[in-house]
Order: structure tokens, then sequence, then C-alpha cells
């Protein structure tokens, strides 16, 4: 049997592990949830008509000087794809930017402006489920860290590590719902989304992954925590039924 120091050092060390990894899912998650990286890709638009002095191959330049007339206009669509142009995007929670074409940086619009009317209430619905699963890893990260640093006896503590494994739990589950009702109004707001945005290729982004690695540290965090709940408390019976049995034993078998 395992002195009660090394017992308590074991516990103290799984605590650990459950604290940094909650830790992890909380930096991972306001990262993802402040980015605009979830979606990237490229769109294929007409290339504008060169103006001025500009040249390249970002315009057309035409010799006649009506350049906005419908003979230019159809020459646009009669020579193919090389008078086109891809511009990349990213998109977010928040909001959309694509780059510029002949300019430098980017033009942003807010993704909620975008996503089509019938799933703006899923919209809304995801960011207050993303928010609620900041709170509680955020709340998840105070009481381990309490745990952790300061309680005065073993079932206070165990009562501590019973509510972090409950908020953990739960912050998992809000994620994964937040996470997954924002991928369906992306791949709507693909098909039904404005013309003047709907992308030509697009994949998943690194905040994509980034928050789906924060609900995997966090369900990891969860399942460290409830296997420290249960081993004490496995700890306490196993000692408890020792303790009968000596009783007895004393009981049966008395001093003379």
């Amino acid at each position: 049997r395992m002195p009660a120091s090394v017992l308590e050092a074991d516990r103290r060390h799984r605590a650990s592990a459950a604290f940094s990894l909650s830790f992890l899912s909380l930096v991972f998650s306001i990262t993802a949830f402040s980015s605009s990286y979830w979606c990237e890709g490229t769109r294929k638009v007409a290339k504008p008509f060169c103006t001025g002095e500009s040249k390249g191959d970002l315009c057309i330049r035409f010799n006649s000087p009506d350049a906005n007339n419908s003979q230019a206009v159809q020459y646009i669509w009669e020579t193919g794809d090389d008078k086109f142009v891809e511009r990349k995007f990213h998109a977010g929670i928040w909001y959309s930017c694509e780059e510029m074409i002949n300019e430098e940086g980017e033009k942003c619009r807010s993704f909620i402006s975008l996503t089509p009317a019938s799933d703006r209430g899923v919209l809304w619905l995801s960011i207050i489920a993303e928010l609620l699963y900041v709170i509680l890893l955020l709340m998840g990260n105070i009481l381990m860290s309490v745990e952790i640093c300061y309680y005065s006896s073993v079932i206070d503590g165990l009562k501590i590590n019973a509510f972090s494994a409950v908020v953990t739990v739960l912050a998992g589950l809000l994620g994964m719902v937040a996470h997954m009702m924002y991928t369906t109004v992306f791949q709507m707001t693909v098909n039904l989304g404005p013309e003047d945005w709907r992308p030509h290729t697009w994949d998943y982004g690194w905040s994509y992954c980034l928050a789906w690695a924060s609900f995997a540290c966090c369900m990891a965090a969860a399942v460290t925590t409830i296997n420290i709940y249960t081993k004490t408390i496995l700890e306490f019976k196993h000692k408890r039924q020792k303790l009968e049995r000596s009783l007895n034993i004393q009981y049966k078998f008395p001093d003379n």
C-alpha cells in the first residue's frame, strides 16, 4: 500500500496536469474566438479595367477610350478564366476579410451581415455558446487553481474537484455545440450568402483547428479531474473497509 504522502503527491500531480490542460484550452478558445481565420479560401472576380498609368496582370487595358462600353464588358466574359483573378479571403465568427486588387491591405465586413437572415439566429446562438464556453473554462481554471494552492482538508479539496469536473464537462459540451453550429452557418452562407462574397474555393483555417484543439484539451482536463475524484473516493472506501475489518477482528477476539 502506498504511503499517504505519496498518494497526496500523486493527487497534486494529477491536479496540476488537469489545470495545465484546462488553461491551455482557455488560451486556445480565446485566441480562436477573437480571430478571423476559421475559414480561408479564394474568390474569383473579374479583373477591373486599367485606369491611368496602371498596368499588369491584375487589370484589363483596352485601346478603346470608352473602356466601359458593352463591347468591352462582353469581351471580358468571352475570353475565359484569364480575365479573372483569384482574391484570398478569410472569415471568422465576427468578420470576413478579403485582399484588395491593385491595392495593399484588406477589406473587412461583418460576418453577421453576410449570413442569410434565416441563419442569423443560429449564428447568435453559436456566439453565446462560445462566450459561455470561455466563461466556464475560466471558472474551471479558478477552481482547479484553488484546489492546487489551498484547501483546508481532503474533503474540501474533493468537493472543489467535483465541482470543477462538472464545470469543465459542461464547458466542453457547450464548446462542441458552438463549433458545430458555426460550421453549419458558414456552409449555409457559402451557398446562400451575397453574390459578391461567395467563395470559389475554401477550407477550414488555423483558428478552426485551434477551436477544436481547445475542445480536446477541455475534455482531457475533465477526464483527468474525474479520474482524481474517482481515485480519491476509492481510496476512502478502501480505508473504511480496512478499518471495519480491523474493528470486527478486535470485537471477535478482545484482548484478555
